[in-house]
């Protein structure tokens, strides 16, 4: 025999709207690992362009071409997967999965504190380059080299992509810690399907003896 079962609840539009920020930073990690291997190729020209102008060797050019290389293509990589995790996560969201709202929180703690380090980092080198020893001198012209090869609009959107990854996190963890959501992964959290009862089998009893026929009359 079957019940009918009861319709299940609206997603609030606080865990709707935590979902599609997740979407659009995925999406936004997505473009920003493109757009790095795209204007690898022209920072590389422009680096060797201004290099040759310093008094650094042709092997330390080439080993600092092959950083550059390497920096761009894990940088790329890293956001390409940071992608497909923020786009699991918000279609984990939508399907009311308390575990993955906790790792929510977990990624975008960590994501904050990404971007408060990525800000830091590139205040620190305009604010006070790399200084080097004395015979090195021909490394610090190439590395002093490398912020002027991308593009002018390339460190102005690094940093600007980080305040935003770092508020969008912000707003993820806030939404989701809503009396909304709260009741809504709290509801899916209670109505989950439970084993049905086992059937325990009554102990085996021997048959009763049949009744005593009665007395036959006198």
């Amino acid at each position: 025999m079957s019940y009918p079962q009861s319709a299940p609840a609206r997603r609030p539009a606080a865990v709707l709207s935590a979902a599609a920020v997740l979407l659009v930073m995925a999406v936004v990690a997505l473009a920003y690992a493109v757009v790095d291997l795209v204007v690898l190729g022209g920072t590389v020209d422009a680096f060797r362009s201004a290099a040759r102008d310093t008094s650094a060797s042709p092997e330390q050019i080439d080993d600092v071409v092959t950083l550059l290389r390497a920096s761009a293509v894990l940088t790329a990589v890293v956001a390409a997967l940071s992608a497909l995790l923020l786009a699991g996560l918000a279609l984990g969201l939508l399907t009311g999965r308390n575990g993955v709202r906790v790792a929510t929180w977990v990624v975008s703690g960590l994501g904050l504190l990404a971007g408060c380090c990525s800000v830091a980092v590139v205040v620190g080198e305009r604010a006070a380059p790399l200084q080097l020893g004395s015979g090195e001198e021909s490394l610090a012209e190439l590395l002093g080299l490398i912020g002027d090869a991308y593009p002018s609009w390339w460190i102005p959107l690094n940093a600007g992509l980080s305040v935003a990854q770092g508020l969008g996190y912000l707003v993820v963890a806030t939404l989701l810690a809503l009396p909304a959501a709260n009741s809504w992964f709290g509801r899916h959290r209670s109505t989950a399907p439970t084993a049905p009862p086992r059937f325990t089998p009554a102990p085996h009893q021997p048959p009763s003896a049949p009744p005593a026929p009665p007395y036959p009359p006198r």
